[in-house]
Formats: C-alpha cells, sequence, structure tokens
C-alpha cells in the first residue's frame, strides 16, 4: 500500500538494506557533461564538414572530414597531434593549440557543471559539489575517450599518452571553476584537515589582494602584447596582406586561413608579452626573436601573422621599446597590492607585493607552456617561448618594481592629514561650527524652514553621548561681546576648582530660529533669551566694516587645565 501525504502526494520511503538507490540529479550530471563534450565536437564537426564542402579539391571523403574534427577537438584540449603524410616519411607531431580554441571545452564544461549545481527544483534531488563535480567529469571523459579512439583512424590521430593527461586536466580545471562559480566563489575556509596555522594564515586578505595583483600584472603583460602585435601587424600590413593573398585563391581557402589566424591571436599576444620581457620566442631550432635581435632563420612557412616579426639583425630602440610593457606590468602590481588600512605595516605590503609577483610570474609560465609546442620533428621541435625563461624574467621585472612602488604608494595614502589648520582657541572657547552634530542639525531646521516644502521633514535623533540641548540663543557680537569675539564668557577656574563648559558659537545663522532655554549660559534656566534685532553686529559706517550676526550656542564638555 502507497502511503501518501496529506496533499495526496506519495510519501518518500527509506530504501531498503543491500538495495542502492537510483539518484536521478547524479544521471543527469552525467549526461550534462556527455552533452558538453558532444556539442564541442558537433561545432567543430559542423565547421570542418563546410569547409570541406566548399572546397574545390577535397583529399577525402567526410569520414576523413568528421576524423579530423574529432582531432582538432583533442588539439582544442592540448593533446599532440601526429601527422603521417610528411616528405621526408618520419611522422612529425603537431603540438601547438590554439588558445581560442581552448575557449570551446572550458565554456561548455564550465556551463554543465554549474547547471548540475543550480538545480534546485521542488522535485529533483539536491547534489553536493563533489558530487557534481564527478559526475559530469565522468560524463566528460567518456566522450573523450570515444574521440581518442575515433580519430585514430583519420590522418591526424591523437597521441593516445598525450591524450590521457590533457584532456582530463582541461576537463578538471573547467568542471571545478564551474562548481566554484556556481557556489558563488567562495574563498574560505579550508578544509579542517589542514593544520591550523596553514587555515589561519591563508585567511588573511595578502592572498586575495596578491592574486588580484598578480592577476592585474599578466593582464597588462597581455594587454601590451596585444598591441605589440597590433602596432606590427599595422606596420607590415603590405607584407601581411601580400601573404594571405598568396597562400590559396579560393574564398573557402582564405576563410580557413582567416579562421586559424583568429584563432592564434591568442598565442601571438603571449609570445609578444615574452618578446617584451626578454627571453623572447623561437621560430624553430635555430631562430630566436627578442628585442635585442634576431638572430637565425626562421624554418615556419609564410603565414599572415609571421610577415609582422621584426627583421633579421641587431636590435633597434623600437625594439627595445617593448621593455615598457614589463615596466608598466610592475607598477600595476605594486599598486593593486597596496590596502587603504592604515594598520598594515610596511612589511606585510612589500610581502603582499612580492606574492603579487610571485603570482604573475607563475600566470604567465604557465601562459607561455600552454602557447608553444612543435610543428615538426627536427628544426620545428621547439616553437614559441620556453615557459621557465619567461617566468624568470615576469618575477624579475614585477618583483623589481611592485615592491617599492606598493611601499612608496603605501606611504602615500597613509601620510598625516594635511587638512585646515586647527580652530583657534578663543578663550577656552573651541569654535568647531562645521563637524558638530547639534549645529549641523540647527543649520538644516533654518535650511528648511527658508525652502518650506522643498526640503522633506526630517526628524533628528538625539545624540547618546551628548545631553538634548536647546536651540542656539542669542550672543552678542563685536568689540562688547566679551573676552573674546563671538564667544560666551566663562569664569576663570582656579586650581581647585571645577570643570565647566565651554560654548561654541555659529554665526550666520537666521533670526527666525527663536530663543530659548539652554542649560549652562548665563541667562538660562527657563528664563528665554530675546532675539537679536536685525541689526545686531552691524558696525554702522565709518566702522571697521560688516560683521554678521552671531546666533546659537552649543554646550560641549571641556575640561581646563589647572592653573
Amino acid at each position: 500500500m502507497t502511503q501518501v501525504t496529506e496533499r495526496g502526494t506519495p510519501l518518500r520511503t527509506a530504501p531498503r538494506a543491500g538495495v542502492r538507490r537510483r539518484s536521478p540529479a547524479a544521471a543527469a550530471c552525467v549526461v550534462g557533461g556527455a552533452v558538453a563534450a558532444g556539442l564541442g565536437l558537433g561545432f567543430l564537426a559542423v565547421l570542418v564538414i563546410v569547409l570541406w564542402i566548399s572546397s574545390p579539391y577535397p583529399d577525402s571523403g567526410p569520414g576523413g572530414a568528421l576524423h579530423l574534427a574529432a582531432g582538432l577537438w583533442l588539439l582544442a584540449h592540448g593533446t599532440e597531434l601526429v601527422r603521417y603524410e610528411t616528405l621526408s616519411g618520419v611522422p612529425a607531431p603537431v603540438g601547438v593549440t590554439p588558445l581560442l580554441l581552448v575557449a570551446l571545452p572550458v565554456l561548455l564544461m564550465r556551463r554543465a557543471a554549474r547547471l548540475g549545481v543550480a538545480s534546485e527544483e521542488d522535485d529533483e534531488e539536491v547534489l553536493p559539489a563533489a558530487a557534481v563535480f564527478s559526475a559530469v567529469l565522468c560524463g566528460y571523459l567518456g566522450v573523450g575517450a570515444l574521440a581518442t579512439v575515433y580519430a585514430a583512424g583519420g590522418p591526424m590521430p591523437a597521441d593516445p599518452i598525450s591524450a590521457a593527461w590533457h584532456v582530463p586536466l582541461v576537463a578538471v580545471a573547467a568542471a571545478a571553476g564551474g562548481v566554484w562559480s556556481a557556489k558563488g566563489r567562495p574563498l574560505g575556509p579550508l578544509p579542517d584537515r589542514l593544520p591550523e596555522g596553514v587555515r589561519r594564515a591563508f585567511a588573511r586578505p595578502r592572498y586575495a589582494l596578491a592574486l588580484r595583483a598578480g592577476a592585474g600584472g599578466a593582464m597588462v603583460l597581455l594587454g601590451g602584447g596585444a598591441l605589440i602585435v597590433g602596432a606590427s601587424l599595422a606596420w607590415h600590413g603590405a607584407q601581411v596582406q601580400g601573404s594571405f593573398l598568396s597562400l590559396t585563391g579560393v574564398w573557402s581557402g582564405r576563410f580557413a586561413v582567416l579562421l586559424l589566424a583568429v584563432t592564434l591571436i591568442p598565442n601571438a599576444m603571449v609570445w609578444a608579452a615574452s618578446y617584451a620581457l626578454g627571453p623572447g620566442f623561437a621560430l624553430g631550432a635555430e631562430a630566436t626573436a627578442t628585442p635585442m635581435g634576431f638572430t637565425g632563420v626562421s624554418a615556419l612557412p609564410r603565414f599572415p601573422l609571421l610577415e609582422a616579426l621584426p627583421p633579421a639583425g641587431p636590435g633597434t630602440p623600437l625594439t627595445w621599446a617593448a621593455a615598457a610593457v614589463p615596466v608598466v606590468a610592475g607598477l600595476a602590481v605594486g599598486w593593486f597590492a597596496v590596502r587603504r588600512a592604515r594598520e598594515v605595516s610596511y612589511g606585510e605590503t612589500a610581502l603582499t607585493a612580492a606574492l603579487g609577483a610571485v603570482v604573475c610570474a607563475l600566470a604567465m609560465a604557465g601562459l607561455a607552456a600552454a602557447s608553444a609546442g612543435s610543428l615538426g620533428s627536427q628544426r620545428l621541435a621547439e616553437v614559441g617561448p620556453v615557459w621557465w625563461a619567461v617566468g624568470t624574467a615576469a618575477l624579475a621585472w614585477t618583483l623589481a618594481l611592485a615592491v617599492p612602488v606598493a611601499v612608496g604608494v603605501h606611504a602615500w595614502r597613509n601620510r598625516p592629514a594635511g587638512g585646515p589648520a586647527a580652530a583657534p582657541d578663543l578663550g577656552g572657547v573651541v569654535a568647531d561650527r562645521w563637524h558638530d552634530s547639534g549645529v549641523r542639525e540647527i543649520r538644516w531646521e533654518a535650511m528648511r524652514k527658508v525652502a518650506g516644502a522643498l526640503v522633506p521633514d526630517m526628524a533628528a535623533e538625539p545624540s547618546p553621548a551628548e545631553p538634548v540641548l536647546g536651540p542656539p540663543v542669542v550672543a552678542p557680537a563685536g568689540p562688547a561681546a566679551g573676552p573674546a569675539a563671538g564667544s560666551a564668557a566663562e569664569p576663570t577656574a582656579g586650581p581647585g576648582a571645577r570643570a565647566h563648559r565651554s560654548v561654541t558659537v555659529v554665526a550666520g545663522l537666521g533670526a527666525e530660529l527663536g530663543a530659548l532655554p539652554v542649560r549652562g549660559v548665563p541667562g538660562a534656566g527657563g528664563t528665554p533669551v530675546a532675539p537679536a534685532p536685525p541689526d545686531a553686529g552691524v558696525v554702522r559706517p565709518g566702522g571697521a566694516g560688516l560683521a554678521p550676526p552671531v546666533l546659537g550656542a552649543r554646550v560641549l564638555a571641556r575640561r581646563r587645565p589647572p592653573v
């Protein structure tokens, strides 16, 4: 008999012992991972089939085009392909991965992981993040294994050993990023199994600042690389156009060349950034391009992006100007590593900047390793920057500039305040007219009465630290005002006398504020003081000048030093 609830829905019962419960949510996550891999394969398959149909001289049938699409999908994960049809008969590896092509599987896998975590419908089971991560990864890697086997029968099969670790690496990174993003991008806490000292150290804000500073430095380097590539392409515009038109004469071939050039633009940005850092990049086993000069002869064939290379020979002041890119990157790392808190020490700021330089160096080393590879077995075995040289150069540039810049910016932000001069002490009266909360309330009330309905009525709440005082009273201005102009007199305190209250005088508030009693002021205690006449405080013609009427007084507690 089926048990139901009050609403008539069936009641879920616990599974019996020894019976494994099937999870529809886990199955949906596995299917989501497989669909993500299938969408990437399908996109490349459609693109290759379109180019194959439009080609006037197809080399193989549709089966070969589909095998090539599977190989390209594996190449997008960093897998090395093998080209057997060479002039020398020696198999040539193809390991240069277009970085723009990597974005396709990464975005699809990340989206599948986010959808698996964010499924919180009433009738659907919600899985923990680890279960979603494992399920999505299983589905994706299953399709990846099938694609590796299928690509083995094509013109450019994938190296099984390279595919065995490149595809899982990209899938794990993308799935972890999707789960982390769906959980709100938490930065902690670390697992309890780690030592308490490690968890406490990583909870400090210096690491988040170091990540931000390192990412900012890497973005500046990549932006500078893009600027160098664009300027060089514009400088060698005629050579680039001639190379593009000479490769093929049909529109389908030119479209394929254009697509390849677009997917290699991120690689060119990384290569230009390594060029600006100093190590440069290799164009074969015997050619290297650095700001100091272009040595050797390039072994690469003609290609539009390669036409933007500097000419062979020693460097010029124009190539040396590329050093401005790492200089700006070092300044950016130092700027982003500074906190605005005054309690941070100079040593903490310097350490944060140094960690940001390390993050920037690691990011550039990883990008350099991902953008380089091989295009052959002999002279083309080394193409692109050397990752360890790029990382070392990035660390040296940013560390030398970021630490002093961060310390200098920290000192500048935390310098002593150099505002206006302190208000004079007029016979024991502190003229703090602008920062006293009671004065601001009085001024607001006066403005509201003058403006009428234009200013809304806002009730002021009394401060808990001070007694509620009445509105200002009239204090005469001018030479006859007392010991200090514009202030109320205060009795002289002897050595053993109690502390008195000083009076702060506010000038320039209209006479429409009536006279009310104020405690601590002579004449108060329930007896109102008459408001000042309109011409109070005005010096007649022939005097020293005009003085505004003085209205309002607020009693402030102030202890006078003993005489």
